[in-house]
């Protein structure tokens, strides 16, 4: 197999440019003619009169395929027309939807209607065997040529790769298909950011995935100035320029005391070089570039210890000084098309600073084009969003998708209790007088911004707490992300790509963005570990439904043998820190908590020393909240249903550790037998997946372990039944076996101290986590309670099962519109072989409100109920489900999170 991982590429020129196309497509076309599989070169046909095909992006994309043919030896040009081709020559039209003949244009070979869509397919024209690749616009046809690109990079042969037996067709399902990349660390990222080189391959590789904006931000190491350490970039203008009127410069820290130094005009003007190279290198490829800056904090006397310090800014120019920097910087580079900015607390500016906001607005539209204005959710409110829309810019505002982790593939149905509103709470003039008080609801979902009225956009955003370093590539699951991120009508996702905040807040070592000590990493570009990442999460939010030949030829090369083996267990795999971060979050924010290097919350000990400040109190493993409050309990809640001998519908800790434990079983046998597949012959990369799945299998196994000894520690809490101590000690002491796997799988191929913050729970590794389990396992193994010794004997086997989920098909036609004015009748209908009751859950599409419960009537015809009309007369859409009580003792929810992500756990009823 003929095949290129990513090498660095010569980007060829082809002599006197592209020229014109002078004869029409012809007539006598034949859908599905073949293409000669020994074609020595490719023609391609580009009519100049094409805007689309003429477009900057095209004309990269074009080259862009040359380069991968010549790097194969096969050689190509751009011709004047179809009849100067050679023969046995493969001829490839390059066109926009319509070409210069669209009466011949057959259906097979146009491109949806959809922006961004393309179609690639193989017809006959007069003739000659031809390859019609073509665009809806200079996106969707870039798209069509770097799928071609990839194809010759990785069929079996360079021309196999043009062998369309039948025809491409594929249309995007978001708008917005974001990667965020941060700097956050001098140390670690300066190597990357200067790296011209790896922005070409990196931007093509985006591009091919068909991400269509990339975000690049700064400002972002932290949340308060009282941590800085590492300043380099954080508050970002000064690094980049200096601004006309103002003598702003950055002051460098020397060790030892020494005399500080200035920021030298070399450093900056290369600074703003590559920063301009950046975005318009992404813009060629046909990517929105967007700036992030994510401070305007300038004052960093509170600091412990900056590396670098801001002078000539006072709080009286504090305001102009970012108005003009931000004007300057986007006059200095025009290919930025949008600014994401966090306007809370965070931002080091007081929140209800509207006269500030306003001042730093004013300097986007007066940069004389279409710019995006995209606020941070955290603490927003009415009057800020209306600030920004003032400008005349496009507005919009980006929540996080599931705080600051990545649960499963659907919008939580419920924030947590302890994010809900508090109503005047407000604290005037405090740093976050919003986002801790009356907009507390704000942090960590999409909140009340999903009106139906809205005049902004909305992009949900998926913060790296979860999966910051293990290889993560799951179809399914981002199949699911990308029917579910246009939810209510919005407008997409960014994804902060893996290895956000390596070397965050002070905590950057040299090297350490590689994290590998005793294996061979990808390259020496950081990214290029989860290649199979990209392609998997790129592909599946522009089209749920894209069919899997991408990534499987992909994998016939990276994994040989081992492919099909090798992706199941994969993928089974990156669905596990997903549902333990669905089920049980001990911290929403991702500086707290990081599961994949979990720090351990005791199961014994109530407000024991941890980092988890917002588990409810009495702070402990049983009382952690759920991510998702709505459709799964608690550990206590379970024990406590357990112990009543009752049954809820909610997913309960036990029930999810039998999906962990199902996972990682799947998981390990899958990665078995591609361990027999290859044989000798494994690839550098099929030992580093084995490695990453084999850890994120140990961690399911730790994770359903702990979970049950949660609940069976309650159960002994409540009976004080011996043998209930005894299968809870069983069981972490289980959960510690998992966790010794992954000291022993990790201790030689990972570094000793995996950076991602400077406090202990954002850095060291695995092993440095064993013995605060063993602390937590002595303290059960002497724990008593003063409680009369009841039998539990019943609740200790239900906490050792995997409990019986009933599957109930209801018979129901789901709402789609609803009149205002009007009540929306329900209906559903238990199968013929079922009876119980049922209960209508609904709520308004707003965050910041709970779940109404109305237990339905029964009638001849089933079950009915009604959702009011006059709670329908808001400016939301609505989302409804069921729960289920059987009369068999059993419970459920209905439609309920099937085990393939292939619906949300409940429906949306749109206006209209």
């Amino acid at each position: 197999m003929i095949m290129l991982m990513m090498e660095r590429r010569t980007f060829l020129k082809t002599a006197g440019g592209l020229a014109p196309l002078g004869v029409g497509l012809g007539a006598g076309i034949a859908i599905g003619a073949p293409v000669p599989a020994d074609s020595p070169s490719v023609a391609f046909v580009v009519d100049p009169a094409d805007t689309i095909a003429s477009a900057i992006p095209s004309k990269w994309a074009v080259t862009e395929l040359q380069s991968r043919l010549q790097a194969h030896k096969v050689a190509s040009r751009v011709i004047a027309s179809i009849s100067q081709t050679l023969p046995g020559e493969i001829c490839l039209v390059v066109s926009g939807p319509t070409p210069a003949a669209p009466a011949v244009m057959p259906a097979a070979s146009r491109p949806p209607a959809a922006p961004e869509s393309f179609s690639i397919s193989s017809v006959t024209i007069s003739g000659h065997r031809v390859l019609v690749a073509a665009g809806r616009d200079p996106r969707g046809l870039t798209y069509a040529l770097l799928e071609l690109a990839d194809r010759v990079d990785y069929e079996a042969t360079p021309q196999a790769a043009f062998q369309i037996a039948r025809a491409i067709t594929e249309q995007p399902s978001n708008r917005i298909r974001s990667v965020l990349r941060a700097f956050v660390s001098e140390v670690e990222d300066k190597p990357w950011y200067y790296d011209r080189g790896g922005w070409r391959d990196y931007l093509t590789m985006l591009a091919t995935h068909r991400f269509n904006r990339f975000n690049l931000s700064f400002g972002i190491g932290y949340d308060f100035v009282t941590e800085i350490r590492d300043s380099y970039f954080h508050f970002t203008y000064p690094f980049l320029l200096n601004v006309p009127g103002y003598d702003v410069q950055v002051s460098i820290t020397q060790p030892f005391g020494g005399k500080p130094t200035l920021l030298t005009d070399d450093e900056r003007a290369r600074n703003l070089s590559l920063l301009q190279y950046i975005s318009a290198a992404a813009v060629e490829r046909g990517i929105d570039f967007q700036l992030g800056l994510w401070t305007h904090a300038w004052n960093f006397d509170t600091a412990p210890a900056p590396t670098h310090r801001i002078t000539g800014v006072t709080p009286a120019t504090h305001a102009n000084y970012c108005r003009d920097a931000l004007h300057a910087l986007l006059v200095a580079c025009p290919a930025i098309s949008g600014v994401t900015l966090r306007t809370h607390g965070e931002s080091g500016v007081p929140e209800e600073s509207y006269p500030f906001w306003k001042a730093v607005f004013s300097g986007i539209s007066a940069a004389g084009r279409k710019i995006e204005i995209d606020q941070h959710a955290k603490g927003i409110d009415a009057e800020m969003i209306g600030l920004a829309q003032a400008t005349g810019m496009p507005t919009a505002v980006s929540p996080k998708y599931w705080a600051e982790h990545m649960g499963l593939p659907y919008h939580q149905a419920a924030i947590r209790p302890t994010e809900m509103p508090k109503p005047g709470a407000n604290a005037a003039g405090a740093l976050m007088a919003l986002s801790n008080g009356s907009r507390n609801f704000m942090r960590y979902g999409y909140g009340d911004l999903l009106r139906d009225d809205r005049k902004h956009a909305v992009l949900h955003r998926i913060w790296p707490g979860t999966q910051r370093l293990l290889l993560w590539g799951d179809p399914l699951m981002a199949n699911a992300y990308g029917r579910a991120s246009s939810f209510a009508g919005t407008d997409g996702v960014e994804w902060m790509e893996p290895l956000t905040f390596k070397g965050r807040k002070g905590s950057g070592l040299a090297g350490g963005r590689d994290a590998y000590m005793g294996v061979q990493p990808a390259s020496e570009r950081d990214w290029e570990k989860y290649l199979y990442t990209y392609r998997v999460w790129g592909r599946g939010i522009y089209n749920p439904a894209s069919p899997p030949d991408a990534r499987k030829r992909y994998l016939r090369k990276a994994l040989g043998p081992a492919a099909e083996s090798g992706e199941a267990a994969l993928a089974l795999s990156s669905r596990i820190l997903p549902t333990v971060t669905t089920a049980h979050m001990p911290s929403a924010a991702n500086a707290n908590y990081w599961p994949e290097i979990y720090t351990n919350q005791s199961i014994v000990v109530a407000n024991a020393r941890d980092p988890y400040s917002d588990t409810p109190t009495p702070r402990r493993f049983g009382t952690t909240s759920p991510l998702d409050s709505q459709l799964f309990c608690t550990i206590d809640q379970c024990a406590d249903e357990l112990w009543k001998g009752t049954r809820g519908a909610s997913y309960s800790p036990i029930e999810v550790a039998g999906w962990l434990e199902e996972l990682a079983r799947d998981s390990e046998n899958n990665l078995a037998a591609a361990e027999v597949a290859a044989g000798d012959a494994k690839t550098p990369e099929h030992k580093r997946w084995a490695i990453d799945i084999a850890i994120q299998n140990n961690l399911g196994k730790f994770f359903a372990a702990k979970f049950r000894a949660g609940v069976l520690y309650g159960l002994y809490t409540r009976s004080a039944d011996p043998a209930a101590l005894e299968e809870a000690l069983k069981a972490y002491r289980t959960a510690r076996t998992s966790w010794k796997a992954i000291v022993d799988i990790a201790n030689n191929v990972y570094r000793p101290d995996l950076t991602f913050g400077y406090v202990p729970q954002l850095r060291g590794t695995w092993r440095d986590r064993l013995a605060a389990i063993d602390q937590d396992i002595a303290a059960m193994e002497t724990a008593t309670v003063n409680t009369p010794v009841t039998a539990a004997t019943a609740s200790i086997v239900a906490a050792l099962s995997t409990p019986h989920r009933e599957s109930v098909a209801l018979e129901h036609t789901p709402v789609k519109r609803f009149r205002p004015g009007a009540p929306v009748a329900i209906q559903a209908s238990l199968p013929a072989n079922g009876s119980g009751k049922l209960n209508l859950c609904y709520r308004r599409v707003n965050q910041a409100e709970k779940w109404v419960r109305l237990a339905m009537e029964s009638g001849p015809t089933g079950f009915h109920a009604a959702i009011p009309a006059e709670y329908i007369a808001s400016p939301y859409s609505l989302q409804y489900y069921f729960e289920v009580q059987l009369d068999s003792g059993g419970a459920t929810l209905y439609p309920g999170l099937p085990r393939d992500y292939s619906t949300q756990p409940y429906y949306l009823i749109r206006k209209g």
